[in-house]
């Protein structure tokens, strides 16, 4: 297992966080019906496994079961005698937590009463890295900021991070954390994938220019890339993406980079699973990858991924098949920029 720095924080999390969608009763929103069900003892044996191949970094959110994710994980480290500086625990918070208009949202109310909630879940006096999951439209961002600074602060908070946001938004909220003398954003959590490389027209500059770190969430795109989807694939495509076709996919391309991905994993004796979270761990810009199981099985083929190296070769059939269709400004700003980039240099000798 390899460590990278939590954006500028100077801690040091795992490549592989462990995301806790899965754990707790199918109890909340639809979507995570769809994904929820494993309980306590099952959860225990998931988290074992993942300390003992060198997971430090385990993500969860209170929306996940209606909070049940974020009781079930606190209790594992509880069960399993965890010290609490050993982990790195992230939750988030902005979707409905119950019936009223103020029980969601990134306003100052509702995360006051949202990280109380989290910490009592948890069974901690405090959360490492709290991330907004998405996008409010009615709270001001310098209102938000605020509330999150107070968080920090206060020793509560540690580090905050932020989800599924536009560029636009993120670099504007960093302006105004450094005017303000705010805490600011170290992390942002989106979604990435061999089938789905968006995130490097705009946010990956951004991550590199302002040295943010980067979870991605659903490498597998929703189980997509499992191999067990497509021409060519094994059995009836049976699972969470038959039921939640989520997120959206470009299926013709998806398969194009299964068939591929297939030859690969056949060369190195892997699933196209392993293969497809290889490829995202071998990206420059990523921090972390997060992983979801329900079995024990799942958790040892997303692990594995930490071991495979795909040699130039590989990479480049992955990259080619996968490359993102140019889109402007991108080819412009490309072709501008060309005979401003210093050449090569010749090697001595």
């Amino acid at each position: 297992m390899r460590y990278n720095p939590l954006g500028r924080t100077g801690l040091f999390v795992s490549e592989i966080c462990l995301g806790t969608m899965t754990f707790g009763a199918a109890n909340g929103a639809a979507q995570w019906n769809k994904i929820a069900g494993v309980e306590q003892e099952a959860a225990d044996a998931i988290m074992q496994r993942a300390l003992a191949g060198g997971v430090n970094f385990f993500d969860t959110a209170d929306v996940y079961s209606r909070g049940d994710s974020e009781r079930i994980l606190g209790q594992s480290l509880k069960n399993l005698g965890v010290k609490r500086k050993d982990v790195i625990i992230a939750t988030k918070f902005l979707g409905a937590m119950g019936e009223g208009p103020n029980d969601r949202g990134g306003s100052r109310g509702h995360i006051m009463d949202a990280v109380e909630a989290s910490l009592e879940r948890l069974q901690t006096d405090h959360i490492d890295l709290y991330q907004i999951h998405g996008t409010d439209p009615v709270t001001p961002i310098d209102q938000t900021l605020r509330a999150l600074d107070d968080l920090v602060s206060r020793g509560l908070v540690r580090y905050i991070g932020l989800s599924n946001w536009q560029a636009w938004r993120i670099a504007k909220a960093l302006g105004i954390s450094e005017h303000r003398g705010y805490a600011r954003f170290e992390t942002v959590q989106s979604y990435y994938s061999i089938a789905g490389r968006d995130l490097e027209r705009e946010i990956v500059p951004l991550l590199k220019e302002e040295g943010l770190g980067l979870m991605v969430w659903s490498p597998l795109a929703g189980g997509l890339l499992s191999g067990k989807y497509g021409p060519g694939a094994p059995g009836n495509g049976e699972g969470r993406r038959a039921d939640f076709d989520f997120p959206p996919v470009d299926k013709d391309r998806a398969w194009e980079v299964v068939a591929v991905m297939r030859d690969i994993a056949a060369k190195h004796e892997v699933s196209v699973a392993t293969v497809a979270l290889a490829f995202v761990l071998s990206r420059p810009f990523v921090m972390s990858v997060l992983i979801g199981a329900t079995r024990l099985e799942q958790l040892e083929q997303n692990l594995a991924a930490t071991t495979l190296s795909l040699d130039t070769e590989d990479i480049a059939r992955l990259e080619a098949v996968s490359a993102l269709k140019p889109e402007y400004p991108g080819w412009m700003v490309e072709r501008q920029t060309a005979a401003r980039l210093p050449p090569p240099f010749a090697p001595k000798g």
